[in-house]
This record gives structure tokens, sequence and C-alpha cells, in this order.
């Protein structure tokens, strides 16, 4: 488990939109390691983790892209039926409010799943799922 800054954007849901947001992190040297996009009465939303928040916040803040930033937990969970439930339930147990989450498996059936968990208090949250 790592503590991990997660960068979210609030815009307009249109085609370039993504485009020009992944174009400003990448020519900033900024790697997107994690991504969701989701989108709500035309108004989308994007929340990433980057390989150098700082960098990437900069960029977007000159090309006149407002963001904002928030604790994240990066977590490795087994692949399996259930891994996601336990540690929502684990979560819920300690009163700890998920307010998003996005998941991968790079393989599936291969490796860890990598869950990006942003919580009410990641400090406690970091605990209940030690």
């Amino acid at each position: 488990m790592t503590k991990i800054t997660q960068i979210t954007v609030t815009t307009q849901s249109k085609p370039g939109v993504l485009a020009k947001i992944a174009r400003t992190i990448a020519d900033a040297g900024v790697n997107i390691t994690a991504i969701s996009a989701g989108e709500n009465a035309g108004r989308g939303k994007l929340r990433m983790v980057v390989s150098d928040p700082a960098r990437a916040r900069k960029a977007l803040a000159d090309a006149k892209i407002r963001c904002a930033e928030e604790p994240a937990l990066l977590l490795s969970v087994e692949d399996r039926p259930g891994a996601l439930a336990t540690l929502a339930e684990r979560l819920a147990a300690a009163k700890i409010n998920i307010k998003c989450a996005y998941a991968t498996t790079v393989v599936p059936g291969g490796g860890p799943c990598h869950v990006v968990v942003v919580v009410s208090n990641a400090d406690k949250a970091e605990k209940a799922l030690r």
C-alpha cells in the first residue's frame, strides 16, 4: 500500500478535451499511470495518477486547465473474486467512506490487481488495511 496523489479535472464533456489534457501532461514530461474518466450531465470528470503531480499541476495551470488534487492509496490486491469486497468491507468496518475507486489488472489472472482508492481519511484507511 502506497500513499499517492490523485489529480482531478472537471471539465466539459466534448471531443478533444481528454486529448488536450493528456497532451498537456505529456508535453511536461509526465506519465499518466492511472486514469478514470466519467461523464454526468455534460460534465466530464478525469481522475488521474501521474508520475510527477507537481509538474502536471503546473503544466495544467499554465494551460489554463483547473485541477485539484487529493490524497489516495494505491493498493495491490490478489486478482481473485472477492478481493475488492474484502477491501471495501474492511474500510466500511472502520467507518471510512470510499469516495472513488478504479482498478486494473495488467494480465487477468496473472498477478496482482492494482486499485486506486480515494477515501475520507487516508491515514485511518491505511491503518485499517494493514
